[in-house]
């Protein structure tokens, strides 16, 4: 309240507790504001609420005659005190509600019921949150990270676009690199191959991904040979590895692999198939044959 007064440069005057007759007309004023502005008020949110307080404020509450001069308006009385009073200050009190608050593993902190991303470069932290009637604003010391519209729903997540992407690209590079180190350890002639290919421009998300699938369908020793012969051609893109791999596999006599695409269901990729003998095919062609020459007997 003092905070509050200095401010805005006024003096509050103190009377007893529980004594209205000490207060009486502010007493008065808020039954005024309550009977003439509240009573059978619609309006859509908080905000429509203001506006329309302001308006009922500069019209009709400052139409009211004066309480100490009935004769006159509060509006008059107030232009002509108004020139003896002090100016307000440039900026409003901050009046922000003020609340201490750890971000956990996701990147999102709760105020008030609510949760209200930020970047996922400060989870695992203690911030601040700054709330106005309007918007909330998540600091971490002089910096602002985010700043959210005020909801005053409840288990509401409140989310800026961008704090999510920067997460999903954050996730993407992580499996990249996650991608790349498992081709270095299998294949030693991948750190020169990839940085060969950077030099010349090739999308490396591509490459790894290709090259990914190579060494699953042939195996790490297949794909090193692949990229050993591929260097040696000063040839380092998805293309060669895959020329270099069925050249091997055509010189052994082996077939190409067929990839079998399967649903990610476990129900299907748990299924145990037992093979099936194929002489009980030939059984079905020679029954077949026999009915075919009953038939040429019988005509």
């Amino acid at each position: 309240m003092l905070e509050l007064a200095a401010w805005y440069r006024f003096q509050p005057r103190p009377v007893a507790v529980a004594r209205g007759n000490e207060k009486g007309r502010v007493e008065r004023a808020i039954r005024f504001v309550r009977e003439r502005f509240f009573a059978a008020r619609h309006f859509a949110d908080l905000a429509d609420l203001n506006t329309q307080a302001l308006a009922w404020c500069k019209g009709e509450a400052a139409e009211r005659p004066c309480p100490e001069d009935r004769d006159r308006s509060v509006r008059a009385c107030f232009e002509e005190e108004q020139p003896r009073l002090l100016a307000l200050p440039s900026e409003p009190f901050p009046c922000e509600e003020r609340v201490i608050v750890r971000a956990a593993k996701t990147p999102y902190v709760r105020f008030d019921l609510n949760d209200y991303s930020i970047p996922h470069t400060h989870v695992r932290r203690t911030l601040e949150v700054l709330a106005s009637v309007e918007i909330v604003r998540i600091v971490e010391g002089a910096t602002v990270l985010a700043v959210h519209p005020r909801s005053f729903d409840r288990r509401q997540q409140i989310e800026q676009a961008s704090h999510i992407q920067a997460l999903l690209d954050h996730k993407r590079a992580g499996r990249a690199h996650r991608a790349i180190d498992r081709l270095h350890h299998a294949a030693p002639s991948a750190a020169q191959f990839f940085a060969l290919a950077a030099a010349r421009g090739v999308h490396l998300a591509v490459l790894t991904r290709g090259l990914v699938e190579l060494m699953q369908a042939h195996g790490a020793t297949a794909l090193e040979s692949a990229l050993v012969a591929a260097l040696r051609e000063d040839a380092a893109h998805l293309g060669a590895a895959r020329h270099f791999i069925d050249l091997q596999r055509a010189r052994r006599g082996q077939p190409p692999p067929i990839p079998v695409a399967l649903p990610d269901d476990p129900r299907v990729r748990d299924i145990t198939v037992r093979p099936h003998p194929l002489t009980d095919y030939e059984q079905l062609t020679r029954e077949t044959c026999d009915e075919r020459t009953d038939e040429d007997d019988t005509e």
